[in-house]
C-alpha cells in the first residue's frame, strides 16, 4: 500500500525552528551559502542543539505508537541538500522519528505545504510565513529568542492561541483599531450570537480537536497516550467574551481553558499555563510572551498589514 499522510496531524517546520543553527546562520549572513554549507558539512558528526520548537516536536511525535501513527513531522527548509545531511543526522542523534524532508537551497519552500496537506508551518523566515498564511495555511514565525524552558508536563502537550486574527478573523480587531475599545465592545455585544469568521489557525485547532477526540477513545498499554490541552488567551473581556465562546460552539470545537484578560499582560498567565507553544498576531504580545514560553508570531490581520 502506498504511504499516505491522510488522517494525520502534519506539522512542517524549518531546520532553524527545530535546531539552534543561529551561529551557522550568522556565517551564512556574513559570507555566502557555500561557506555555510562547508561549515555544516564539517560539523556533520556534531548533533545540533535543540531549537525553540524542539520540545514541541518531541511531544508531538510521542503521540505515535507502533499501532497508530497520528502525527507526521516534516522538515521544510531553505537549506541546501548537503547542509540537510547534518539536519537529518541531528534528528537521528536526538531520537526524533522524522523521515520526510524538503530542502530548497534558498528558494521559498512554502509551496510544498499543499502537497503535504500541512496543518502547521513553523519557520524563522517571516516572508515564508506570510506566503504560507496567504496560501491558507496556519503558520508562525518562531521567535529565536524564546525562552528555552525545561519540558513540563511530559505526558501532555499544551498549546495556547490568541483569538482575533489567530483563531478568529480580524473583523473585530479592525473595529477596535478604527474606532477604539468602546466601539469594539458595542460591536461584539450586538453580534454576540453571530459566529466570527474563521482565522488562519482554525484548521490547526480542528486537527488538534480530531486527534484529541480519537485519543480519548483509545487505551494504550503499558504507557498511556499523550494528552492534549488547549487554551484561548485573549485581550477580550466581558461582554466581548460571549461571541468568542459561541463561535467555538458553532464550529463544534473546544478549548480546555479560556482567559479573557481585558488588556492585561499575557505573559504571567502564559507562565502559569506553561504552553509548549503560544501563537499571537501582535509582536508586542509575542515579545513579552517569548521571555517565558516558546512563541510564534502570526503575521495576519490588520495589525500586520
Amino acid at each position: 500500500m502506498m504511504p499516505t499522510l491522510e488522517g494525520k496531524l502534519v506539522v512542517a517546520l524549518s531546520s532553524r525552528a527545530l535546531f539552534d543553527f543561529e551561529e551557522e546562520n550568522r556565517v551564512f549572513e556574513q559570507t555566502d551559502d557555500r561557506a555555510y554549507m562547508r561549515l555544516q558539512f564539517d560539523r556533520l558528526d556534531t548533533p545540533a542543539k535543540p531549537g525553540v520548537a524542539f520540545p514541541l516536536v518531541q511531544k508531538l511525535l510521542a503521540f505515535n505508537t507502533p499501532e497508530q501513527q497520528r502525527v507526521e513531522v516534516v522538515i521544510l527548509s531553505r537549506n541546501d541538500p548537503v547542509s540537510g545531511l547534518r539536519v537529518l543526522r541531528s534528528t537521528k542523534a536526538h531520537g526524533l522519528a522524522i523521515e520526510r524532508c524538503v530542502f530548497t537551497r534558498g528558494r521559498s519552500p512554502f509551496g510544498y505545504l499543499r502537497s503535504l496537506h500541512a496543518h502547521l508551518f513553523l519557520s524563522m523566515n517571516e516572508a515564508d510565513v506570510r506566503d504560507a498564511l496567504n496560501a491558507g495555511f496556519p503558520a508562525a514565525r518562531v521567535y529565536a529568542e524564546s525562552a528555552r524552558v525545561a519540558v513540563a508536563h511530559p505526558q501532555e502537550i499544551r498549546i495556547a492561541f490568541d483569538g482575533d486574527a489567530v483563531l478568529f478573523s480580524d473583523e473585530a480587531e479592525r473595529v477596535f483599531q478604527a474606532n477604539g475599545l468602546d466601539a469594539f465592545q458595542a460591536h461584539e455585544a450586538e453580534r454576540y450570537a453571530t459566529p466570527l469568521p474563521p482565522g488562519p489557525f482554525k484548521p490547526l485547532l480542528e486537527a488538534l480537536h480530531r486527534m484529541k477526540r480519537a485519543g480519548e477513545g483509545e487505551t494504550v498499554e503499558p504507557a498511556p497516550p499523550m494528552r492534549l490541552r488547549t487554551a484561548l488567551v485573549t485581550a477580550r473581556s466581558a461582554p466581548a467574551h460571549e461571541r468568542a465562546i459561541r463561535t467555538l460552539l458553532d464550529w463544534g470545537l473546544e478549548v480546555d481553558e479560556a482567559m479573557f484578560l481585558g488588556g492585561l499582560e499575557k505573559s504571567a498567565f502564559l507562565q502559569e499555563f506553561e504552553p509548549d507553544f503560544f501563537f499571537d498576531d501582535q509582536t508586542r504580545h509575542c515579545d513579552a510572551a517569548a521571555r517565558v514560553v516558546p512563541t510564534g508570531h502570526v503575521a495576519a490581520g490588520v495589525i500586520n498589514d
